[in-house]
C-alpha cells in the first residue's frame, strides 16, 4: 500500500471532520456571505485546525470573495485545499545534513508520544538511504528506555552509545557525537527522556544537551525533531510552542495519525509555530515511516 493510500485510511476521522464539516456548510449553489464564513470558521475549529489558523484561512476566503475570485460555496473547499497545502509546503521536508562529518539529530517529545519507536523507524529509514547511524541513549532516567533503544539498535544493525542508569544525559550526547565523528558515521541520532513541556527543569536539561553536543561537533544538533502524537490535537500546538522556545525545533515527526479526528492541528503547528512536518509514522512496523508529503496529506484531508 502506498503512502497516499495509508494517509487516506489513517486520516479517515480527520477527513470526516474537515471535508464532512465543509460539505455541511458549503452545499452546492450556496452563495458566499458573512453567515457562511462564520459557519466555515466553526467547521474548521471543530476539525482542530485551531482558532488562529482558522481565522487566517477564513480571512483569505473573505479576501478572495471580496476580490470576486470566489462567488459560491462549492468553490471554497478547493481554495482552502490550495491554501493549506501552501502552508504545509513552507520550510521544506528534507532532513538537515551537516556540511561535513556526522549529522546530529536530537529527538525530543512528551511522554507517550511514541518517541523511541519513531527513532527506530528513523534509523531504519536513514540506513536504507545508505547512511551509517549511531544511536545515543540519553534517556538515562529509565533503564527500560535504554533497553528499548538497544533493541532498536540491534534490529537495525547499528551501534549504540550508552551509559549507566542515572548518568548525565548531556554526557551521553557528547559521547555519542564524539563516537560518530571518530567512527565515520553519517548520522548520530540522540534519544532524550520524555518530558512535559511544562516541566521547566527538564526543558533546561534539554537545552544543556544541545549545548554539550555542540562542544563535540560544531553546529550540532543539525536537526532537532519533535515527536508529536496527532491525537493530542490543540495540546500538540502548545507542546510544539514550548519545545521550540526551549531548543529551537527544526522539524516535526508525527505519530498516531490513524484513528484521530485531530490531525488538522498539524496545519496549525506549521502556521503558528513555524516548524515544518518532516516525517510521518504510517503504521506500527519499523518500515512504517515516510517523508511528509504536504500535497498528499492535504489531498487526503479534503478528498471527501
Amino acid at each position: 500500500m502506498g503512502l497516499f493510500q495509508k494517509l487516506v485510511q489513517g486520516l479517515a476521522k480527520t477527513r470526516a471532520a474537515i471535508a464532512g464539516g465543509l460539505k455541511k456548510v458549503l452545499f452546492l449553489g450556496r452563495r458566499l456571505d458573512e453567515d457562511l464564513l462564520r459557519e466555515l470558521e466553526d467547521a474548521l475549529l471543530e476539525a482542530d485546525v485551531g482558532p488562529r489558523t482558522s481565522a487566517a484561512l477564513v480571512a483569505e476566503v473573505r479576501a478572495a470573495w471580496k476580490a470576486k475570485a470566489l462567488a459560491s460555496g462549492d468553490e471554497v473547499a478547493p481554495f482552502l485545499e490550495r491554501q493549506v497545502a501552501e502552508r504545509l509546503r513552507s520550510g521544506g521536508n528534507a532532513i538537515a545534513r551537516a556540511p561535513k562529518g556526522p549529522t546530529v539529530v536530537l529527538v525530543c517529545g512528551v511522554n507517550g508520544s511514541g518517541k523511541t519507536t519513531s527513532i527506530g523507524k528513523l534509523t531504519k529509514f536513514l540506513k536504507r538511504g545508505g547512511g551509517k547511524v549511531i544511536l545515543g541513549a540519553a534517556d538515562t532516567f529509565r533503564a527500560a528506555a535504554v533497553e528499548q533503544l538497544a533493541i532498536w539498535s540491534e534490529r537495525n544493525g547499528v551501534e549504540i552509545v550508552r551509559q549507566a542508569s542515572g548518568a548525565d544525559p548531556a554526557a551521553v550526547a557528547f559521547d555519542a557525537a564524539a563516537a560518530g565523528q571518530a567512527r565515520g558515521a553519517d548520522y548520530v541520532v540522540i534519544d532524550t527522556a520524555g518530558r512535559l513541556h511544562t516541566q521547566k527543569n527538564l526543558m533546561q536539561e534539554l537545552e544543556k544537551i544541545r549545548r554539550v553536543a555542540k562542544k563535540a561537533i560544531p553546529d550540532a544538533p543539525h536537526e532537532t525533531l519533535l515527536v508529536i502524537d496527532a491525537t493530542n490535537g490543540q495540546n500538540a500546538i502548545r507542546q510544539a510552542e514550548q519545545f521550540h522556545k526551549a531548543v529551537t525545533v527544526t522539524g516535526i515527526f508525527v505519530t498516531k495519525l490513524d484513528g484521530t479526528a485531530k490531525a488538522g492541528a498539524l496545519v496549525a503547528i506549521r502556521d503558528v509555530v513555524g516548524v515544518p512536518v518532516k516525517f510521518v509514522g504510517t503504521g506500527e512496523t519499523i518500515d512504517d515511516i515516510a517523508v511528509f508529503d504536504p500535497d498528499a496529506f492535504t489531498a487526503a484531508l479534503f478528498d471527501a
